[in-house]
């Protein structure tokens, strides 16, 4: 996999022609259609079975094989017309076969919402362990709220992907609910009406799990989550489910705050089968402008994490979305969220150039508006996706987590593919 970043004045057929890969594959891989512009700035993923590389001053078979992660041998094998492989010159042309460097697989988890796509569905479902169905909303009562969701589990289930029953204490029409969540955690009577619907739902819906995702616990609820936690796996585990839990991104035990609190990670850590950390929303809607998932943040919080919770049963969040804030940034006011093929879209209409933050290890860029109005925008590439993968080799993590699945980005897949395989459970 080569990840290249557009130059001004380059087209797709020069890239193409470049690394002797058809033009048409680029297009294809990175859901391009032959008439869009390219972006400078903007990256393309390049899986070539071949790379074509010209010779440059000072190159030597080694350097070229150490470059390209290969073997020196494998490197002169691909070349028999090069007789003498201590001598190459300046401009000849050496094929550089690819190198496979998947070394493990990992499990991938994509949150969807009951309506995804068929289309999205379909083109996703491949490069996913499990699927997660955003959300069954749990009531005060300890009812649960209705979802259409047995399309998504049936379709799950035929490309052997596994369906997790998502629970929130999100309060229809609003937010997260702290009072809904002390209902559920303190009440016996309303618990046990819970965990008897979880039940119901698990067997009756066909799915293969449960991922509880509860935000904004009040502090002081913080070991009845727990033993809340405990008893979703001590009940669902002989029954043959399993039990995620999504959590905060926290950079200590003692971080305060209403989200991170009553998230125990040292305790949920030993409980649950999977833990996914919700690296995500740095950058939010109504926050200030900058990168949704600075790798350099996200690396804070999994340095805390393995410290605590087995790295295998870690999953790292990975956002699947930028954000378009219009500046100066005034406290209060919503960003606008768009898809990351739509920013790249964007960038083309409005004539923008691509940047690239070497820290956050995130693309943006700037631009005004009909009105004059300043913007920046802050997405994914494959660039931030590359780099937030090699975290899950760094700290031997046991995968990923998606939100959201909604809509298709290529180069997220294509970087995925090129340096994982995908487990699959069923």
């Amino acid at each position: 996999m080569i990840i290249h970043v557009v130059k001004p004045g380059e087209t797709v057929y020069e890239i193409a022609r470049r690394y002797g890969v058809p033009m048409q594959k680029i297009l294809d891989d990175n859901g391009l259609q032959k008439q869009d512009p390219l972006v400078v700035g903007q990256s393309l993923v390049i899986i070539p079975d071949n790379i074509r590389y010209i010779v440059q001053p000072g190159d030597t078979l080694y350097s070229i094989a150490k470059k390209y992660r290969i073997s020196v041998q494998q490197l002169a094998a691909a070349n028999p017309q090069t007789t003498n492989p201590a001598r190459i010159s300046v401009g000849e042309v050496i094929s550089v076969p690819t190198a496979d460097n998947i070394t493990r697989s990992i499990d991938v988890n994509g949150y969807a919402y009951p309506n995804i796509s068929e289309a999205t569905l379909n083109l996703t479902l491949p490069h996913l362990t499990y699927i997660s169905i955003f959300s069954y909303l749990v009531n005060a009562d300890g009812s649960l709220s209705e979802v259409a969701d047995e399309q998504v589990i049936g379709t799950a289930r035929a490309s052997r992907v596994a369906p997790l029953m998502v629970i929130t204490n999100i309060q229809d029409g609003k937010g997260f609910s702290s009072d809904i969540a002390h209902q559920i955690l303190t009440d016996e009577n309303v618990q046990n009406t819970l965990v008897a619907d979880i039940i119901k739902t698990l067997e009756n819906k066909n799915y293969y799990g449960l991922d509880v995702d509860f935000e904004y616990i009040y502090p002081y609820d913080r070991n009845s989550y727990t033993q809340f936690v405990r008893r979703m796996a001590e009940t669902l585990r002989p029954l043959g489910y399993t039990v995620s839990v999504a959590l905060a991104p926290k950079i200590s035990g003692t971080q305060q705050g209403l989200l991170y609190e009553a998230h125990d990670y040292g305790a949920i850590g030993r409980i649950a089968d999977r833990i996914i950390i919700m690296t995500y929303e740095w950058g939010y809607t109504y926050g200030p402008p900058r990168a949704v998932s600075p790798v350099n943040e996200v690396e804070r919080v999994l340095r805390y994490a393995v410290s605590v919770i087995p790295s295998r049963k870690i999953l790292m969040g990975m956002p699947n979305y930028g954000y378009d804030w219009t500046l100066p940034y005034v406290p209060g006011t919503a960003a606008r969220s768009l898809s990351n093929n739509a920013a790249v879209r964007l960038a083309a209409e409005v004539g923008a150039e691509i940047k690239y933050d070497e820290t956050a290890k995130a693309p943006y860029y700037n631009y005004y508006d009909s009105e004059g109005k300043e913007h920046i925008v802050w997405f994914e590439d494959a660039r931030s996706v590359k780099a937030k993968l090699d975290l899950v080799n760094k700290y031997n993590l046991g995968g990923i987590s998606v939100w959201t699945i909604t809509s298709f980005f290529p180069q997220l897949w294509l970087v995925l593919s090129s340096m994982f395989g995908v487990n699959k459970v069923l």
